[in-house]
This record gives C-alpha cells, structure tokens and sequence, in this order.
C-alpha cells in the first residue's frame, strides 16, 4: 500500500499512465481470468445458432445483436474486480490519499480494464462475424462499433463496480444496474451493422457511439471518482 503513496506520480497523464500500467500489470498475472471471459464470449456467440436456428440468412439477420450481446455479457464478467481487489486489501484507500487527480487514477484503471477485456474482444469479432456468413464491410463495421461501444461499457460498469462495493451479492447487483444503462449502446452497436448490411451506411449509429465515448471520457472520471469516494465513506 505504501507503494501507492509513494509512487512517482506526476500531473494528470502521468497518473493515468501510472493507473494503466499498474492494473495492466495486475491483469498480466491473472491471464487465466481474461482468457475466460474471451472463451465465453466466442462459447455465446457459437451457442446461438444451435438455439436459434441453423439457417444462414436467420444467422446473418440477427449475427450483429449477437455479437454484441455476447460482447456485453463477457465485459460483465470482468467488471466485478475493477476496484474489488484494491478494495479487499486496502489499496483503494490508498488510491484515494494519493498526491495524484483521483478522476485520472479512475481513468487509467478504465484504461487498462478496456486494454485487457474490450480490446481482445474487439479483435476477436471477425471471427463472430465470419462465423455468421456476415460480408466483408459488416464485418468491419461490427469491429468499429464494438471498438466505440465497449469503452462506453467499461465506463458503465466503472461506475456501478464502485457504488456496489462491499454490497452483498454485489456482483449480481452491478449486472442489474449496467444491463438497463448499457442498452443504447447495444441498440446503437448492433444497428450500424444492420445498417450497413442493409445498403443504408453505418455512419449515423457510429457517430452517435463516437459521441457517447466522448461523452464517457469526460463526465466518467469525476462521476466514478465521486463513486468510489462514496463507497468508501
């Protein structure tokens, strides 16, 4: 814990930078945790079509939302030990007495949750979408939306890890209350693919995902700072 008030932290990047690769390097260590939430993102999307239906037009009609819902269900998984960790062993009240912007200490924990669980989903969709017989341009399409939406996501969870910290059964909980915030941005994410493969440009919904990141990057830092201060007192 010492470690924390004591690192060399300098202005609002440098304690973004410092957050990212401390978390980053945590993450490194539990490589085993990461590699399920992306085994359970391709065990959902490859699910589907033996619930559904094994009929390629069907699958190519609906492969968008269930990419994304598949996306949304394995961000989930990870969302629990954003601050669960640091909580549990008194780093977080550490975090909170640094000599650094607690938002930009926030922001780079986000960064580095996106870098290890968004990222490699991101860079795993094709193989959703090639599995679903989606076209070349959807395909990418689906890899942009899910590259501006996932973000949003994290910040999503950000917010609701804090406030359910130390709540029983908090897991369950922050599922509850991210699922309802998160359906624009699944609404969005899978309309620009169908968009796209419907001949009407996925411009529109990729704008407005862009918008919502922006808007994720600036109100999120203060607004999962003010959370974690109140799940702490």
């Amino acid at each position: 814990m010492a470690a924390v008030r004591e690192a060399p932290i300098f202005g609002v990047v440098g304690a973004v930078l410092w957050a990212c690769r401390r978390d980053l390097k945590l993450a490194a260590q539990s490589r085993a945790e990461l590699a399920v939430v992306l085994l359970f993102f391709l065990l959902v999307a490859s699910l589907f079509p033996l619930a559904v239906s094994p009929d390629p037009n069907l699958l190519r009609a609906i492969a968008a939302g269930i990419a994304w819902v598949a996306a949304l269900l394995a961000t989930l998984l990870g969302l629990p030990r954003l601050f669960a960790a640091d909580w549990a062993d008194g780093t977080l009240e550490q975090i909170l007495l640094a000599p650094a912007p607690l938002p930009a200490l926030v922001a780079g924990k986000v960064l580095a949750h996106w870098l290890a669980t968004g990222l490699p989903l991101v860079a795993l969709s094709p193989l959703a979408g090639l599995q679903f017989g989606l076209p070349a341009d959807a395909i990418g399409v689906l890899v942009a939306s899910l590259a501006l939406g996932t973000p949003i996501l994290s910040w999503l969870g950000a917010v609701t890890a804090a406030l359910t910290l130390g709540a029983r059964g908090g897991a369950s909980l922050l599922a509850l209350l991210v699922l309802p915030l998160a359906v624009p941005v699944l609404i969005f994410g899978a309309g620009s693919v169908e968009a796209q493969v419907a001949g009407l440009g996925a411009g529109a919904h990729l704008s407005l995902l862009g918008a919502g990141l922006i808007l994720a990057w600036v109100f999120g830092p203060f607004a999962a700072a003010l959370a974690v201060r109140i799940a702490h007192e």
